[in-house]
């Protein structure tokens, strides 16, 4: 996991090829403005969802983990906080391959991360995280889906 300001997010671009990728359509794309759905980068291995998720508390937010894409979390509209867990401390549950997650309803986070405006979470396969923790009864966010490159 990583919790940064956006300003930073160029010091991770060795840890995969395609966050450059990232940058590069957020150099040419204003997230406030972008409408809601999903927008494809490169076709298989990168796209943002732009979304109006409803504002959740801790103990209604459900931890989840991907197994092929990383997520860089950008809240646009305020604040988010983020429940996090390592995924070797998750029980054994069915893996979803066609949507790529596996959701741990009822498992509590170990901890919790705020991003405010102007900062993004990485979570990686080894992540389990629990997002749209929020006191807002909406929050407007980007999820960009990253291929994992091996």
């Amino acid at each position: 996991m990583i919790i940064d300001t956006l300003d930073n997010l160029v010091k991770y671009t060795s840890l995969n090829p395609l966050f450059a990728d990232v940058l590069e359509f957020l150099k040419n794309n204003d997230l406030e403005t972008l409408q809601a759905g999903k927008h494809q980068i490169i076709d298989g291995d990168l796209f943002v969802n732009i979304q109006m998720a409803k504002g959740k508390t801790k103990e209604e937010a459900v931890l989840e983990t991907h197994k092929c894409m990383i997520d860089i979390q950008i809240p646009i509209s305020g604040e988010e906080t983020f429940g996090y867990i390592p995924a070797c401390d998750l029980p054994e549950v069915e893996y979803n391959a066609e949507k790529d997650i596996t959701k741990f309803p009822g498992v509590p986070s170990q901890s919790f991360v705020t991003c405010k405006k102007g900062m993004f979470a990485v979570f990686f396969p080894q992540d389990g995280h629990a997002p749209c923790i929020t006191d807002q009864p909406e929050l407007k966010k980007a999820i960009f889906k990253v291929k994992v490159v091996s």
